[in-house]
């Protein structure tokens, strides 16, 4: 049994005015081909090493092709993007002359948008089902956050998301598609699918999957999993910042040759989320109110999650309001993760560990931003980025965030980078010297991801809307390609039902 693998990862945010190139899959999380992949990845926390996993296990020869993921930015470069589908493509065509392919699994992320293709994931899977044809298998596990279409549906013989969120589960789900493949090919099961979408905005706050609400949505889907003829469900909690006609949630069934058992299932599930779509929404903290409640509980470090500057999601992350509130409010042992701003990094470098640094930090490239805060600040450590991951989100693998400084002006610390990503835990920070435990206050760039690693030792966390590209205000979201109403923002918010 031979079974091909690869995939080409990307979450787009078309209010990103930062193009996605070439380059930055290369220089974000990798470019790999061939044997690299059979090389980087086992066992690691990602869908790919899942594959390779359940290759091992089940004793099939995994043909790898090329697998490269890019950090969340604006839309990717249609030559950029022809490049990797044809060589992707072209390692197919070699992987067959080699010996005949019994299937193809996909690591993909379901929210990719190109210049001049709107379901960037959908065309790539439709390429690959032309090459191979109708008869041979199709898998692909998507992240939580995918937009997802009847594109897809139609050209993929299964899709299976992600369970969790922050995702510690990719290798699990990478297994989950490696042990489904096997049953297909050998005629254990023959899968069909249903795609349920739904028309409102799922707040942030509102979708880690340990914690309630989104644990009751999880639970209700690991139910239905349990049924005689259903082999899979995926729930998608979409990712708004994609203005493309199939932006939302959605639920995808998977049963064994029955659609109607499929059909059903899905409008039974997505029903039931629907009627209860008050419960997915919820309104951030203001910084200041944040942070006062968070004094008035009394438990230490409070973190923000500064998630309309996700750079997981595609921001620039350089907003400012946190770091100027901390700064106003002369708060001790307090400490950004991250700004980005090479600016001040090469400053920082310039006047080496020890100096002392006057410069404006932030606020550079998007006026909602924020305006640049200046600082007076001496420069504590300075790094060239390189560290390894030692929380649940991509464990086993490395990371660089490029030249970067840990500056501080009075009680106040700030980690400014040169890449963008999200602090998925405290690994990079403590190549820095910094103790995150110690921390009174912690703001993060970030959704939920950063909860893997800093729930365990956060007093209290909160969502908070800073000014940034990336609001959780939805009505703000000027949408223009979506093709139906959203709750609350055309749909009032008291149209639903307060379970």
């Amino acid at each position: 049994m031979r079974i091909a693998a690869g995939g080409v990862l990307h979450e787009t945010s078309t209010y990103s005015s930062l193009p996605t190139t070439l380059d930055d899959f290369i220089n974000d999380r990798g470019l790999y081909r061939g044997q690299e992949i059979m090389e980087t990845f086992p066992g690691s926390n990602v869908c790919i090493g899942g594959f390779i996993d359940g290759a091992k296990k089940h004793g099939f020869e995994l043909v790898p092709l090329l697998w490269t993921f890019a950090f969340p930015s604006g839309l990717i470069e249609r030559k950029t993007y022809d490049a990797l589908l044809e060589e992707f493509l072209q390692r197919l065509k070699e992987a067959e002359q080699a010996g005949p392919l019994d299937g193809v699994l996909l690591d993909l992320h379901g929210a990719m948008v190109i210049e001049g293709i709107e379901d960037g994931d959908g065309h790539f899977i439709s390429k690959v089902r032309e090459y191979i044809g109708p008869d041979r298998p199709i898998l692909v596990t998507p992240d939580l956050h995918g937009n997802h279409t009847p594109l897809r549906v139609q050209e993929a013989t299964a899709i299976l998301g992600y369970d969790t969120y922050p995702h510690i589960d990719m290798n699990e789900r990478g297994q989950e598609a490696a042990d489904l493949i096997v049953r297909i090919i050998q005629d254990d099961v023959k899968p069909v699918m249903s795609l349920y979408q739904l028309p409102f905005f799922w707040s942030t706050a509102c979708q880690v999957t340990a914690h309630q609400p989104m644990k009751e949505v999880m639970d209700y889907a690991h139910e239905i999993e349990s049924r005689p003829g259903i082999l899979s469900v995926t729930v998608s909690t979409g990712f708004p910042w994609a203005d493309v006609p199939d932006v939302g949630p959605s639920i995808i069934i998977v049963a064994d040759n029955d659609q109607s058992l499929a059909d059903k299932t899905a409008e039974e599930f997505g029903s039931w989320i629907w009627e209860r779509r008050r419960r997915w929404y919820q309104l951030p903290f203001s910084v200041k109110d944040a942070i006062k409640q968070g004094q008035e509980m009394g438990k230490y470090p409070i973190v923000l999650a500064d998630h309309a500057d996700n750079t997981g999601g595609g921001t620039a992350g350089d907003s400012t309001e946190i770091l100027q509130t901390f700064l106003d409010q002369k708060l001790d042992k307090a400490l950004i993760l991250y700004i980005v701003d090479p600016e001040v990094v090469a400053l920082a470098q310039k006047a080496g560990v020890g100096g002392i640094i006057e410069t404006e930090v932030g606020g550079k490239s998007h006026p909602i931003q924020g305006p640049p805060v200046k600082m007076k600040a001496e420069v504590k450590a300075l790094s060239e980025g390189k560290f390894k991951y030692d929380g649940p989100m991509y464990a086993g693998l490395t990371g660089n965030m490029g030249p970067s400084v840990w500056i501080q002006q009075d009680g106040v610390s700030v980690v400014v980078v040169t890449a963008r990503e999200q602090p998925f835990g405290p690994a990079f920070s403590k190549t820095l010297g910094i103790d995150c435990e110690s921390m009174n206050y912690i703001s993060v760039k970030s959704s939920a991801h950063f909860r893997a690693s800093f729930e365990p030792f956060a007093g209290s966390i909160f969502n908070v809307e800073a000014k940034a590209i990336h609001t959780h205000d939805f009505a703000k979201l000027n949408h223009q390609h979506r093709k139906q109403d959203f709750y609350p923002v055309e749909i009032p918010y008291d149209s639903a039902p307060d379970f």
